[in-house]
C-alpha cells in the first residue's frame, strides 16, 4: 500500500531537516533516488487533451520538475513550452522532440508519464522501464490482450515502477466505500451497476483538428507505428479514440474506468463471463467504434456487473455506481458515497394489516417468540450514511501523489501492471463479446481468455 497522503507530507518534512536522510531500495529493486526530498525529473509522452490535463495535476505534487516533451504533433511540442518551458515559474528549459526515444536516452528523466493512443501504450511503457525509468502509464494499460503480460514481466525484470492512470483506486471516497462494504453496510453484495453516459459531440471524441494539421506538423508513420499503414488522415491523428486501430472504444476509455473502482472497492481480480451488445446509433461519421455499449459480467465472489456507455443520452453527461446489497444500497456520485439501509422482513410475503384483529394478535406473539429483538415494523425502517469528499479535493492529484511516493520508496504502487491488466482486460471482453456475437470467458487469476 501507498503512503497516504498526511503520512507522504510527514516524510516530506522529515526529509527537509535532514537532507542528508539516505532512501536505500530494498533488496533486488532498483535504486531509488538519494532522499525523498530530491526534485523527481519526469518527461511527458504524448502531451494531448489527456496528456496536459495529467500533467498538470502532476505538477500540483511537491518536488516535480517537468523536463522533457515527446509528440507527434508540432503545435503540442510549442503549447508544451508555453506552458512550462523557459521563462516560465519552473525554470524550465524544457526539451521538446517528435521521437520520445531520445526522452528515454536522457540521464535527466527519472520517470515518464504516458498518455499515448492507446496502441502505442505497450512498447513505449516497455522501452521506458528497460531505459531505467519509472512510468505513469494511462488507461487503458493495453490495447490488444497480448500487451499485458509482456508490461507485468518488464516491470518484474527491470524492478520499475508501473502504475496505471485509474485515478479512482487513489479517490477517498472510493476508499470509504470499500470500508463501508468490507463492514458489511448494505449486507451481502450481490449486483453492481455503472454507467457513464454523454451527449455531446466533444464528448463523443470529436476532438477539434488544428487548421495548421498536416503531414509536415504531424509526424504521421510515428503515430501509425505497429497500426495498419494508411494515407494521412487528420481526423485519426487527432480523433485516434474512434477507431479500433488505435484505441480501445468506449470499453477502453470508460469501461475501464468502472472496472477499476469495482475491482478496488469489491477486492475482486476480475468477471469469469461476459455478455456485450451496442453499436452505432447516432455517430456514423466513419468511426468503427461503438457509440452505445451494455455489458454484463458475471463474478466468482457472487455478484454480477451491469455496465453502460451511451453516447447519445439525451441529456447531461452522467456517471456513477449503485452497489446492490441483502441489507441496503450504495451509491457512488462523483466524490460523494451515499448508504441506504433497508433491512428484509423476517417473515416476507404478508403483512399484519391483512390479518383480522385476533389472529394479529396471534402473529404478534408468534413473532415477538421467534424474532424477539426485531419488531415487525422493521421492514420499513432505512437509515442514511453519507460522505463526500472535501471542497477542491482532486483524486487525479493524490493519485500521482501517490505514483510519486512510489518513485521515492520503491514501494509497488496502488495501481501496478497486475490491477491494471485485469481491469483492461475486463473492459475489453466487451469488444471481444460484441465482435463475436456471443458470450465470453475469461480467468481472472491467470489474466487469459479461456
Amino acid at each position: 500500500m501507498s503512503l497516504n497522503r498526511r503520512t507522504f507530507l510527514k516524510v516530506g518534512s522529515l526529509a527537509a531537516a535532514a537532507t542528508s536522510l539516505k532512501v536505500l531500495a530494498e533488496p533486488g529493486q532498483a535504486p531509488a533516488p538519494k532522499s525523498p526530498n530530491d526534485t523527481i525529473q519526469l518527461a511527458l509522452i504524448g502531451a494531448g487533451i489527456q496528456g496536459q490535463s495529467d500533467m498538470r495535476h502532476a505538477l500540483q505534487v511537491s518536488g516535480v520538475k517537468l523536463v522533457a516533451v515527446a509528440d507527434c504533433y508540432d503545435g503540442r511540442l510549442t503549447h508544451c513550452k508555453e506552458l512550462w518551458g523557459t521563462g516560465t515559474a519552473n525554470n524550465v528549459d524544457l526539451f521538446t522532440t517528435r521521437d520520445y526515444r531520445e526522452i528515454l536516452a536522457r540521464p535527466d528523466v527519472d520517470a515518464v508519464l504516458i498518455a499515448t493512443p492507446d496502441h502505442w501504450h505497450k512498447q513505449a511503457a516497455v522501452d521506458a522501464m528497460k531505459a531505467g525509468k519509472d512510468v505513469y502509464l494511462e488507461k487503458p494499460m493495453i490495447h490488444v490482450y497480448p500487451d499485458g503480460p509482456e508490461i507485468i514481466s518488464t516491470a518484474r525484470s527491470t524492478n520499475r515502477i508501473l502504475q496505471v492512470g485509474s485515478q479512482r483506486v487513489s479517490s477517498v471516497a472510493y476508499a470509504k466505500a470499500k470500508e463501508l462494504l468490507a463492514s458489511g453496510a448494505i449486507g451481502e453484495l450481490n449486483m453492481v451497476s455503472a454507467r457513464w453516459d454523454r451527449n455531446s459531440s466533444l464528448g463523443a471524441w470529436n476532438y477539434s483538428v488544428p487548421l495548421d494539421a498536416s503531414p509536415e506538423t504531424c509526424d504521421w508513420p510515428r503515430f501509425l507505428g505497429s497500426a495498419p499503414k494508411v494515407p494521412w488522415n487528420a481526423e485519426r491523428f487527432f480523433q485516434w479514440r474512434k477507431w479500433s486501430d488505435y484505441g480501445s472504444g468506449v470499453a477502453g476509455d470508460l469501461f475501464v474506468h468502472l472496472f477499476s473502482g469495482t475491482h478496488f472497492i469489491t477486492g475482486s481480480h476480475g468477471p469469469t463471463r461476459a455478455l456485450a451488445t451496442g453499436g452505432l446509433r447516432f455517430w456514423k461519421d466513419g468511426r468503427d467504434a461503438p457509440d452505445v455499449l451494455l455489458a454484463l459480467f458475471d463474478y466468482p465472489q457472487g455478484f454480477n456487473l451491469s455496465l453502460r456507455v451511451n453516447f447519445v443520452n439525451g441529456g447531461e453527461e452522467s456517471e456513477g455506481f449503485l452497489f446492490s446489497g441483502s441489507e441496503g444500497t450504495m451509491e457512488i456520485a462523483g466524490q460523494t458515497v451515499t448508504v441506504i439501509r433497508a433491512p428484509r422482513e423476517k417473515e416476507p410475503g404478508f403483512t399484519i394489516s391483512t390479518f383480522s384483529t385476533e389472529m394479529q394478535k396471534q402473529f404478534l406473539e408468534k413473532y415477538l417468540q421467534k424474532y424477539p429483538d426485531t419488531p415487525p415494523e422493521a421492514s420499513t425502517y432505512t437509515a442514511i450514511e453519507k460522505f463526500s469528499a472535501p471542497h477542491g479535493y482532486s483524486d487525479n492529484v493524490d493519485h500521482f501523489r501517490n505514483f510519486f511516493s512510489s518513485v521515492r520508496t520503491r514501494k509497488q504502487p496502488v495501481e501496478d501492471a497486475t490491477f491494471g491488466f485485469r481491469a483492461a482486460g475486463a473492459a475489453l471482453l466487451s469488444n471481444l463479446s460484441l465482435d463475436r456475437g456471443q458470450a465470453v470467458k475469461w480467468n481472472p487469476e491467470t489474466m487469459k481468455i479461456v
